[in-house]
């Protein structure tokens, strides 16, 4: 029972040692990712993006869920056939 005992106390600190071991090098990997990030971003700049004037497309009646009149007939369409061909089969 001693033995065990030895065994769990040193499974625990070889345990700890990882986590601690595994959370600084993450730590330092985010900090040496950001400096490096902020040195990149100040070298090499986002572009200015201007920005288009929308043009006016021909737009379909829609209804308030966004689907237009024509896609709600095809899926009403495919439906009721698929519902006729299988009624048929059973």
């Amino acid at each position: 029972m001693e033995n065990l005992n030895q065994l769990f106390i040193e499974a625990g600190t070889l345990m700890f040692a990882g986590m601690v071991f595994v959370f600084v090098f993450l730590g330092v990997l985010v900090v040496f990712i950001n400096t490096v990030l902020m040195k990149l971003a100040e070298k090499y700049p986002d572009a200015i993006v201007q920005a288009r004037p929308r043009t006016v497309a021909k737009k379909e009646n829609k209804s308030a869920d966004g689907l237009s009149p024509s896609v709600v007939a095809a899926i009403s369409s495919a439906v009721s056939q698929y519902r006729q061909q299988h009624q048929l089969q059973k």
